[in-house]
């Protein structure tokens, strides 16, 4: 017998998704006894809950169970359903797509379009907003398959609750862990939420990518970052409602929608731009790796190989945050520090030698960090001295973290 218990959710009576319909997808997931709970919470919350179920979460789970509590038959089978358009009829009324757990084998299913049974089949005809809720075990998680297709599904709009760190079923520890429905639940509520954006009237810049500094026609001098956590950024602000400028160094990753995007390549033309955009934004964001040396002299042709060797004399590039105007009044500035030792100590120098009000210290050694990963490993340190450092997450959260800090900052300057 499977029993749901409490998760610290909505009392009875909350009607915060009343007249919503959410459509609760499970699929096959030792963590799936946890939709239970889920399921409860969404009810006493006010939502009409219809559950889709896939075979092999019905071995986790009873169709029975879910049934009873909520209130609806559930449905498990694309051509076993009364309705022969059930997965039509689902995917209009949902005002909400649901799906926790998912696995790794669904979300691949889910980047591949396929649709081969009753869930996978409602996700493409819904128009609805979509929510999953991975749950793996780490090693899982870690794949790099299964971090492109949360790249791919993160692009295409999707909103991704965890997974978190913790104790799994192998008795392992680490990231997979299914999140809490109380957070999945909150995560609903926002949804739905009728306040404005948390960043709506936020004017916000944001660099990324590396910089390339050339040494002949053909080559140049760069460095591994991939953009990924700027792109995560910005991405991030314009989903709260920000009005977002990105400016980009040389990447692979697909221009985000509804951000205006500025490319450049140098050290000098990414301050060229920072400095065009940067009195009239009231949250500055530069996580870009900007190259700290160019060639001193660009060759104006190709250097041939003649098997005595080159030598490339350096000079230091333009410091883009340091150098800096000042920017409008309550302009909050936020950089980046990506170190391989004394992490926290070398940020906070690096804070108050660039007049920064938050730094992002990272460890690029660490596994699960640095450039061209999902997932990223930080500390953010405030100017007061104050530092916060969340558990590995996809950089789509931490940009998350990052922005709220940013912008308790800005509340705090206003309220003072």
């Amino acid at each position: 017998m499977i029993v749901a218990t409490g998760s610290g959710g909505p009392p009875v009576g909350n009607t915060a998704l009343s007249g919503k319909t959410v459509l609760l997808g499970i699929t096959g997931s030792i963590a799936a006894y946890k939709s239970l709970t889920l399921l409860r919470d969404l009810k006493a919350a006010g939502a009409e809950v219809r559950v889709v179920l896939t075979k092999t979460a019905a071995r986790f789970v009873p169709a029975l169970t879910l049934q009873v509590f909520s209130e609806h038959p559930v449905q498990t089978d694309l051509f076993e359903s009364e309705n022969e358009m059930a997965h039509i009829h689902l995917a209009q009324e949902a005002d909400l797509v649901l799906i926790a757990p998912v696995t790794a084998h669904f979300m691949a299913k889910m980047v591949m379009g396929l649709n081969d049974d009753l869930l996978s089949s409602i996700l493409l005809a819904t128009t609805a907003p979509v929510i999953i809720a991975p749950a793996m075990d780490l090693g899982m998680w870690a794949h790099p398959a299964t971090q492109d297709n949360v790249s791919i599904l993160i692009k295409r709009g999707l909103k991704i609750i965890g997974p978190e760190v913790g104790r799994l079923a192998s008795g392992k520890t680490g990231m997979g862990r299914f999140s809490e429905p109380e957070n999945i639940l909150k995560q609903v509520l926002n949804i739905f939420s009728e306040t404005p954006p948390l960043m709506a009237g936020e004017r916000v810049l944001v660099t990324a990518g590396p910089t390339e500094e050339a040494i002949d026609p053909v080559r140049f001098i760069s460095n591994r970052s991939s953009g990924k956590m700027g792109y995560a950024i910005a991405e991030t602000a314009k989903r709260w409602g920000a009005r977002v400028v990105l400016i980009s160094g040389p990447t692979a990753l697909p221009e985000p929608e509804d951000v205006e995007l500025i490319r450049v390549r140098s050290a000098k033309e990414m301050k060229i731009a920072v400095e065009r955009f940067l009195p009239e934004s009231s949250l500055v964001v530069m996580a870009a790796a900007v190259g700290d040396y160019r060639p001193r002299n660009v060759a104006p042709e190709k250097i041939k190989k003649i098997g005595t060797g080159y030598f490339i004399e350096l000079e230091e590039t333009e410091d883009i945050l340091a150098e800096r105007p000042t920017g409008p009044k309550g302009q909050v500035v936020v950089g980046f520090a990506a170190e391989t030792q004394d992490v926290i100590e070398n940020a906070r120098r690096k804070l108050k030698k660039k007049r920064l009000d938050l730094i992002v210290a990272n460890d690029i050694t660490a596994e699960g960090a640095g450039f061209d990963v999902e997932t990223n490993i930080v500390h953010l340190i405030d100017a007061k001295g104050k530092v916060t450092s969340p558990p590995k997450q996809l950089k789509q959260h931490i940009a998350e973290h990052l922005l709220k800090a940013a912008l308790e900052i800005k509340q705090h300057r206003t309220n003072r």
